[in-house]
């Protein structure tokens, strides 16, 4: 097994890296961290392991925290955890996101590379089942991709049985979690009760739903290769070009579309994209440039030449370009800009240490947000828009424009410092910071 856990590492270019390593202290978290510990050596790593403690088992929760602790302990292993506060849901999507969200936390800590998690070949089988359950199309069928952004999972295509007898031959003694059986919880009841009643017609039904998330993959690469050759005949400057999206196909037309509306982040339904589809041939048909509402300030916008995602804006904009250190006034903050040569850690979401060795101070600008600003997350290799981002950080929609970012006039499109929310890859400190940055309510 460590030997697939070793091409993955090699596949993935994690060698040399810093893995933040999901780790509840069960059979699968407690295999992998176990592996990446013996090779940490052997691949350069820097490994720190992540518990998050839910809160939901009182003294039981507790118990594991302590358990996983003394296990780093002894393996010489960083260990990170957090106990969730009493007041959260006790439901299995406000777990995931808080347990997400303390994994991004960590990232930014411990300036890390990457995210590890311990999904397995039956976690993909049942996710592939589950979707299927609640309704999805071919893309929720790909399951748990291997890699999805920061986050990685070296053992997706190993059974559980494998990891159990890993634990065993290296005498491990993994948590215990009580609430796995609990069939209140919808992924218990299908690992329980739903697979025993599938086995009896299929004794091999998780193996077929992974070759399904298999074929579901494969399939979708071809749709994605086939768009991306594509893109430069339909596309200009991010917008659709009316009069090469008319020429394809039907089934062309509604990837066009869905890609559009899910990069977005806008909620959508078939129904919607399919409707969309029909508005947009209808205003090209009448020859009158039209909108069709997205939600309260977000609409579909097509005329004879672009289809494209516009959205309501109500409000000036600030823009100070700095030329020292200082303290600089923008609209109710102060921002605070000054050497900094130590590595040390920001004291919280409010300041951040940087390295701008690459954007000279009078190069940089602090500014309000603007239709079309990307960010480029912490371990991520491209952009994504900056409206997309802040929806994963659960900013409010009326708070966002208040939000002081901090860019470049090499690029002042791409934002380095969105403040108190997060910060760009493009300017975390790796060797030697070479400032501070801060925001602070004018008093």
């Amino acid at each position: 097994m460590i030997d697939k856990v070793r091409e993955f590492i090699d596949k993935y270019s994690l060698s040399n890296k810093t893995l933040i390593v999901g780790f509840s202290g069960g059979y699968d978290s407690m295999c992998l961290l176990d592996i990446l510990s013996d090779l940490r050596e052997e691949k350069s790593l820097k490994i720190v392991a992540a518990h998050y403690n839910h809160n939901w088992r009182g003294k039981e929760a507790e118990s594991e925290q302590q358990h996983c602790k003394n296990y780093c302990l002894n393996k010489n292993i960083e260990f990170y955890t957090e106990t969730a506060p009493n007041n959260i849901k006790k439901n299995e999507t406000e777990a995931r996101e808080l347990r997400y969200e303390f994994y991004e936390r960590a990232v930014k800590k411990y300036s890390a590379d990457a995210v590890l998690t311990a999904h397995n070949w039956e976690d993909n089988a049942e996710t592939v089942l589950y979707r299927i359950i609640k309704g999805t199309g071919v893309v929720g069928l790909k399951g748990i991709l291997p890699q999805r952004g920061i986050y990685y999972r070296p053992l997706i295509n190993i059974s559980r049985n494998d990891i159990e007898k890993y634990c065993e031959i290296k005498n491990l003694k993994p948590n215990l979690d009580s609430s796995n059986i609990d069939i209140i919880h919808k992924r218990n009841l299908i690992r329980h009760e739903i697979f025993p009643l599938l086995e009896k017609i299929n004794p091999e039904v998780k193996k077929s739903l992974n070759s399904l998330s298999r074929i579901a993959c494969d399939e979708m690469d071809i749709v994605e290769e086939y768009i991306r050759n594509i893109e430069k005949i339909i596309y200009n400057n991010g917008q659709i070009k009316t009069e090469e999206y008319i020429k394809l196909s039907e089934s062309v037309k509604q990837k066009i579309i869905y890609n559009l509306i899910y990069n977005s982040e806008i909620d959508y339904t078939y129904e919607l994209i399919n409707n969309l589809v029909i508005f947009i041939e209808e205003t090209v048909k009448n020859n009158k440039p039209s909108k069709y509402s997205l939600s309260s300030d977000c609409w579909l916008y097509v005329d004879k030449n672009i289809i494209d995602i516009i959205y309501e804006h109500e409000k000036d904009e600030e823009i100070i370009r700095l030329n020292k250190c200082g303290e600089y006034k923008i609209g109710k903050y102060i921002f605070k800009i000054e050497e900094c040569s130590d590595f040390v850690s920001s004291e919280n979401e409010k300041s951040a240490i940087v390295d701008f060795s690459s954007f000279p101070i009078q190069d940089l600008i602090i500014r309000t947000r603007r239709y079309g600003d990307v960010i480029k997350p912490l371990g991520f290799n491209g952009t994504m828009k900056l409206k997309k981002y802040l929806m994963s950080k659960k900013i409010p929609v009326f708070m966002r424009d208040e939000l002081i970012l901090v860019t470049s006039v090499k690029n002042d499109k791409e934002i380095l410092w969105v403040a108190g929310v997060g910060l760009s890859d493009t300017i975390k400190t790796t060797d030697k910071p070479t400032h501070k940055i801060s925001i602070a309510k004018d008093e």
